[in-house]
């Protein structure tokens, strides 16, 4: 496997260009176009072979029939790679796989074919080329022979492979194979394993077909999404790029979750944006300044290299003021790339992935791994996102965020943690086994009781949130949980599990009951029955360095972001953890990422203070840079740190070092503020 080393300030060039399109790079001069690149910092751009309306942007001898019809210039990729070469910009080259509409129609014996005998994708009466191809099928071979044609006629860095996924698919080829592979073709999770290993098998396929021509070439296939599935293969990639535009389908939060697991696997990783006020395709709009910077310098902040999406107009001429904007944040980023090489996150939390366990969705985030990545970005934690693979020894504190199933293996693993000192935090159903039924992690102290709550329909009742809380549970806070909060009931918008602790364990929280459950039988007022004031079973238990919520806290925070659930959950991890790698004393709005640059002796603070907010209906932006100013920060070292000072402009901080904790204020963040902490060797 080739370990790709990224650079750091890279586009992503789309150029999906109708055939009905006259005048295609009229207006292109390869120079200008490089320049224009190098003018705004930018180090590695991927450019066109093939689009999505399945047109090539090359002088193609193999597929003549597919060149865009109105391309004036065929040497226009071409020209562009041996410009920007001239400059030392790497230029990656995009091919689409699944959707091709070119292919879509002259092909149609391709598409992949769902269980009623439909083709998968867009109709024939719909705008759009997402009518989907089978890989399984005689297109392999032609995409074979393109990347063939690509290398044998330019000077390729890389591949990027676009749409690329598994689809369940009952082909005349997928069929005959599920068949010879004696697959239950009438299941259709049986039909999706074997379209996951039929994709998965394709990605080794392609990237031996590449590494024949360029054993360093860059080869990355895009699912938008980067999640537990792709560890198995990772070795058919040199990276990993993390598709995540935040003012696209992604939102904010789509892009650290993905990240703090990608940064686990190994690859080097580059995370997308764009300059779209939108996503990709929406022409001549602009991105704020601001969310710019926020979502570049996030990146680095996470130990990610950054790449800006455009799309180049049909002309062939680069905007001049989205490269404007693009050079705007890139310089600053350049600045900073000296404080970001080979930095390694200060991690001291892992947080097990709900994702594994949730089957298919692509690319959709579990519920609880959202809220908890707002509530411990909100309280400045610093920690990772693992699957039951990962080092688990690596993290002083665990976390099991409510859905995650505990098989006999993964049971042993986690015994073994913390038979080696680690602590942990399980809530809801982690723990449980996959049916549900039994409490497999004995080490949370508590057992499942018998005959749970059931709604009408005789569905489990815990763990429901609907619109007006018709399943609830109550907490008091007390002097150990909730410490600070009204000592009266506070409102879990969802019920927990009916556990019972064990005569070992410690309970730090009961349930108090409501009245009833809100149903047609019985309810009050709008939403949620009040308090009974009856006690209920155990909330919240602690037994040695394990604490449990019997609470889905995690799903109710994404849904409702109750502040009393921050704080419950708070508390547990300073009874755990008192001492974390990271403190300070500022709002909630403050985004912080610890790194550590072993090889220059340094620690390097991360801190952004940037407000997504949603004023229109479609999504989250930001335009303002509201700046703080003297930020009490505590970073744990016990070696001795020689200097504090804000980078890249070299101003010295004062500091006091005692106890293994250097204190020191940050004076100013003016949306993004960087502070490096040198130590002896």
């Amino acid at each position: 496997m080739n370990q790709l080393q990224l650079r750091y300030r890279q586009v992503h060039l789309d150029f999906h260009t109708s055939p009905l399109i006259p005048d295609i790079g009229e207006k292109f001069d390869g120079a200008e176009f490089a320049q224009t690149l190098k003018n705004a910092h930018v180090d590695s751009v991927t450019c066109f072979a093939r689009c999505h309306h399945g047109m090539l942007y090359y002088d193609s001898k193999k597929f003549p029939e597919r060149i865009h019809p109105n391309l004036t210039n065929k040497n226009m990729l071409k020209e562009m790679i041996q410009e920007c070469h001239k400059r030392d910009i790497r230029v990656p080259i995009y091919i689409t796989i699944q959707w091709d509409y070119f292919t879509a129609k002259e092909h149609p014996e391709w598409l992949a074919i769902d269980a009623d005998g439909r083709p998968v994708g867009t109709g024939p009466y719909e705008a759009g080329f997402y009518q989907v191809l089978c890989v399984n099928t005689g297109y392999r071979d032609l995409l074979k022979e393109q990347i063939t044609e690509l290398f044998e006629e330019m000077e390729v860095d890389g591949i990027f492979m676009d749409i690329v996924y598994p689809t369940e698919c009952s082909c005349k080829n997928c069929m005959e194979k599920m068949k010879a592979a004696k697959v239950d073709v009438y299941d259709s999770e049986a039909r999706m394993q074997y379209a996951q290993n039929m994709i998965d098998e394709f990605k080794f396929d392609i990237s031996r077909h590449i590494r024949s021509f360029r054993p360093d070439a860059s080869i990355f296939y895009n699912t938008s999404h980067i999640g537990v599935k792709q560890r198995k293969v990772k070795d058919a990639y040199t990276h990993f790029e993390l598709e995540s535009l935040p003012s696209g389908d992604w939102g904010y939060i789509h892009f650290p979750v993905t990240m703090r697991y990608a940064r686990t696997l190994g690859l080097d990783c580059l995370s997308h944006t764009g300059k779209f006020h939108l996503e990709w395709g929406d022409f001549h709009s602009f991105k704020n300044l601001a969310a710019l910077e926020y979502e570049c310098f996030r990146m680095l902040a996470l130990g990610s290299k950054c790449l800006i999406g455009d799309q180049m107009e049909p002309g062939g001429k680069l905007s001049k003021p989205v490269y404007d904007l693009i050079g705007n944040v890139y310089e600053r980023v350049e600045k900073l790339e000296p404080w970001c090489e080979n930095a390694v996150p200060v991690s001291d939390i892992g947080v097990i992935s709900p994702e594994e366990f949730m089957g298919g969705n692509r690319g959709r985030l579990p519920e609880s791994l959202m809220g908890l990545e707002n509530m411990f970005d909100q309280l400045g934690y610093q920690f990772d996102i693992l699957d039951s693979q990962g080092d688990f020894s690596k993290y002083p504190l665990l976390v099991l965020p409510d859905d995650i199933v505990v098989n006999e293996e993964l049971h042993k693993k986690l015994k073994d943690y913390l038979d080696n000192g680690g602590k942990m935090i399980a809530t809801f159903e982690s723990g449980l086994d996959e049916c549900k039924t039994t409490m497999v992690l004995k080490e949370t102290g508590v057992s499942l009781l018998a005959d749970p709550d059931r709604n009408l329909d005789g569905e489990l009742a815990r763990g429901k949130i609907t619109k007006s809380n018709d399943y609830v549970d109550y907490m008091i806070p007390n002097e150990k949980i909730g410490i600070g909060l009204p000592m009266t009931e506070h409102v879990m918008y969802a019920k927990g599990t009916e556990v019972l602790a064990a005569k070992e364990a410690e309970t730090l929280l009961k349930f108090t009951k409501p009245y009833f459950d809100r149903n047609f039988k019985h309810f009050c007022s709008h939403r949620q029955t009040p308090s009974s004031g009856q006690v209920g079973t155990d909330a919240v238990v602690q037994l040695g360095q394990v604490i449990y919520f019997a609470s889905p806290v995690f799903r109710i925070y994404n849904a409702r972001a109750p502040k009393w659930c921050k704080v419950m959950v708070k508390d547990a991890v300073d009874r755990l953890l008192p001492e974390k790698s990271l403190e300070y004393f500022g709002p909630s709005t403050l985004f912080t990422a610890l790194n550590e640059q072993k090889e220059a002796h340094r620690k390097v603070l991360h801190l952004l203070h940037y407000i997504p907010q949603k004023i229109c209906q479609d999504i989250h932006t930001l335009e303002d840079v509201i700046p703080l100013y003297d930020i009490p920060v505590k970073i744990k070292e016990n070696r001795k740190v020689t200097s504090v000072r804000n980078v890249p402009e070299g101003k010295d901080l004062e500091f006091v070092q005692k106890n293994n904790w250097v204190t020191f204020h940050a004076d100013e963040i003016n949306g993004c503020r960087v502070i490096e902490i040198v130590y002896e060797e």
